[in-house]
């Protein structure tokens, strides 16, 4: 009865670890909690320690550093602060292990040029894309608004770590992080050797300051309030800030231009979380009309594919000038949002592809200059490689 029951415990596993196989994903990776930065202040939301996740590099790739911010939107408000205080958008109390896969893998079939490099997951618990930095507390809520504080914290373990001789590095980043990974590039770029290839790559981190349906700026006004909670202009680009308000630097069109550290930008042309929340947000939408399409392009009507064409137009002009080779481009005209870190997305045997390329080889030929990578794809619903996220 024993050896019955301990087999039927033990299947389960067996049956995860051959998916893990069968997916190339690594097997989950260590968490690191930095209780040594608590002392400077660097904590998440609820005042807990950042965390990231470390698998070191090999052979080649011992030198090699991929730095990985995690996505997950933003806090405008206390009352959103507070919700994400009691998961693990905001508390370190909260987070799970986590594998590794995509642009993180440690497969050289599945991930050619980063997967063995040091690669590391830096989990998001600040809801600010790691740019606030408030020093008073109100003792009423506990919030601490700290996200720079934890980047630069983390940023200095990894130095001590051997980031410090890093020959190669890629500051990268999904969603919020993806920003994140536009916002810090070049201070990124001063922290490392001056005789390292340091460059940063933005996965749907290109947040334009685009229009909704109604004509109204609605993401203005999400970012002001974000910036003004979080005290985060004092860490913006000075670069922008010296030109415009804190607040429109968190757009990357008013940043990228400025910066000298070389950038790729991934992104859909439609954008899932930029359809929902930049061109159809609630506000813009009281009779849901758009609920429908938001959550499957296949279900939009024909006005509403006009209006999306419309604002991937907005998208492309927000883009910088082809005149900068150093800049590399994956604009895919999928419905998606964050395509680095799946597997079958990032390079595997349907991967979504812009004449023939997919996004691995794509990323991999701009960093290494094997090619001036800067792909715009046709219009939305040309790309039959697409995998169009469906919503539930």
């Amino acid at each position: 009865m024993v050896g019955a029951k301990s087999g039927t415990w033990i299947y389960p596993f067996i049956c995860f670890f051959f998916l893990l196989a069968s997916l190339e994903v690594d097997a989950y990776v260590p968490m690191t909690l930095l209780h040594s930065a608590v002392a400077k202040g660097a904590v998440c939301l609820d005042g807990s320690p950042p965390a990231y996740h470390f698998s070191p590099g090999s052979g080649s790739g011992a030198n090699n550093w991929l730095v990985h911010m995690e996505g997950g939107g933003w806090c405008r408000n206390v009352e959103q602060c507070l919700e994400r205080k009691n998961n693990f958008r905001g508390s370190s109390n909260h987070m799970k292990p986590l594998s590794f896969s995509g642009i993180l893998g440690n497969s050289k079939n599945s991930n050619p040029d980063f997967y063995n490099w040091n690669r590391v997951k830096i989990r998001y618990c600040d809801g600010s894309s790691f740019t606030g930095d408030v020093e008073r507390v109100d003792p009423a809520t506990n919030l601490h608004y700290r996200g720079a504080r934890v980047w630069l914290a983390i940023m200095e373990d990894l130095l001590a770590k051997g980031m410090n001789k890093a020959e190669n590095a890629l500051l990268s980043g999904c969603s919020a992080g993806g920003l994140a990974s536009i916002l810090h590039c070049d201070k990124f770029r001063s922290l490392l050797p001056a005789s390292a290839k340091v460059k940063c790559f933005s996965d749907a981190g290109y947040f334009i300051d685009g229009k909704d349906i109604s004509g109204t700026t609605t993401v203005r006004s999400l970012y002001n309030d974000v910036v003004n909670l979080h005290g985060s202009g004092k860490n913006l680009p000075s670069s922008c800030t010296s030109r415009l308000s804190p607040s429109m630097c968190f757009f990357p069109q008013n940043v990228v231009p400025t910066m000298s550290t070389p950038l790729f930008i991934l992104n859909a042309a439609y954008d899932a979380w930029q359809i929902k929340n930049t061109l159809a947000p609630s506000s813009a939408d009281p009779r849901k009309s758009w609920n429908a399409c938001k959550l499957n392009i296949k279900s939009c009507s024909s006005d509403q594919l006009e209006k999306m064409q419309d604002f991937r137009s907005q998208f492309l002009r927000a883009l910088p000038a082809s005149g900068n080779s150093s800049t590399g481009m994956f604009i895919i005209s999928c419905y998606a949002h964050c395509q680095s870190g799946s597997q079958d997305i990032w390079l595997g045997a349907d991967s979504p592809m812009i004449d023939k390329m997919p996004i691995a080889k794509a990323v991999g030929d701009w960093f290494y200059g094997r090619s001036v990578v800067r792909k715009i794809d046709c219009p939305y619903p040309c790309n039959s490689s697409c995998r169009n996220r469906v919503y539930e």
